[in-house]
């Protein structure tokens, strides 16, 4: 009776994974050999794990990658420039908590996107919120805030976010308008958060994306000064794995 009239109070009180491993440890006669302390750790270890659990999925989710992608599965067997200690380098995510930003650059199909989205998932497993944005889609995003009146708010989430990835960067030339909504997103962020740039073209080519030079120069300024770079080059490796008869996660941008 006193097992089960516990169990309720766990559940009251929302603890249902310790009220769960409290029946377990007490329907389980090897335990009665643990003590009192050994047994109250396996609940509370249960328990903390299991919110652990749920918090890291609620990155994930907020997060809204494009891809389910992992560093251990980032492919070094091509010669694309991507190298292993550059990445073990990055997987600390001390950049992040640094305030430092990230360039990935390179031709379509070089795994780009996969290289970020690992990057974005690494950091969410170290506790950091992470969000994942195509910058035209962001932009779009910014354009309807602006008129339902939640621009504010939109930007002070964007502000929060510790490690921000924009995703195909370039892809279109930047209006007047545009181009200071970016700047205000990357100057809010400005050495105290991290921002991951993912685009086909060369750094060298992204000032006259901007109707505004001006604009362009503050931009720019912000984003490359003491950003650590990531260059791929040579075929898609969509292209190359068709060759190999094989199929991997990171063959995608």
């Amino acid at each position: 009776m006193l097992t089960q009239q516990t169990q309720e109070k766990l559940n009251w009180m929302r603890l249902t994974v310790m009220s769960k491993e409290f029946r377990r440890q007490s329907e389980d006669v090897g335990n009665s050999q643990l003590t009192f302390d050994e047994r109250f750790g396996m609940l509370v270890d249960a328990e903390w794990t299991a919110r652990q659990n749920k918090h890291l999925e609620r990155l994930f989710q907020k997060a809204g990658m494009r891809q389910h992608a992992c560093l251990e599965d980032l492919d070094y067997s091509y010669d694309r420039g991507l190298k292993r200690e550059t990445i073990q380098q990055l997987s600390t995510c001390a950049w992040i908590r640094d305030g430092h930003n990230l360039l990935v650059t390179g031709p379509a199909g070089t795994g780009k996107s996969y290289v970020a989205c690992a990057l974005g998932n690494c950091a969410c497993r170290q506790q950091l919120k992470v969000r994942y944005h195509r910058v035209n889609r962001l932009l779009t995003d910014l354009a309807i805030a602006r008129g339902d009146g939640s621009y504010n708010k939109t930007m002070k989430e964007l502000k929060k976010t510790q490690l921000l990835i924009l995703d195909d960067w370039g892809m279109a030339p930047l209006d007047a308008t545009a181009g200071r909504d970016l700047l205000e997103v990357i100057e809010d962020r400005c050495q105290e958060r991290s921002t991951v740039i993912v685009s086909q073209l060369p750094v060298a080519k992204w000032h006259p994306l901007f109707a505004d030079v001006t604009v362009g120069d503050a931009v720019l300024d912000r984003l490359i000064h003491d950003a650590h770079r990531i260059h791929l080059a040579g075929e898609s490796m969509r292209l190359l794995r068709s060759r190999k008869g094989g199929a991997r996660d990171d063959m995608t941008e």
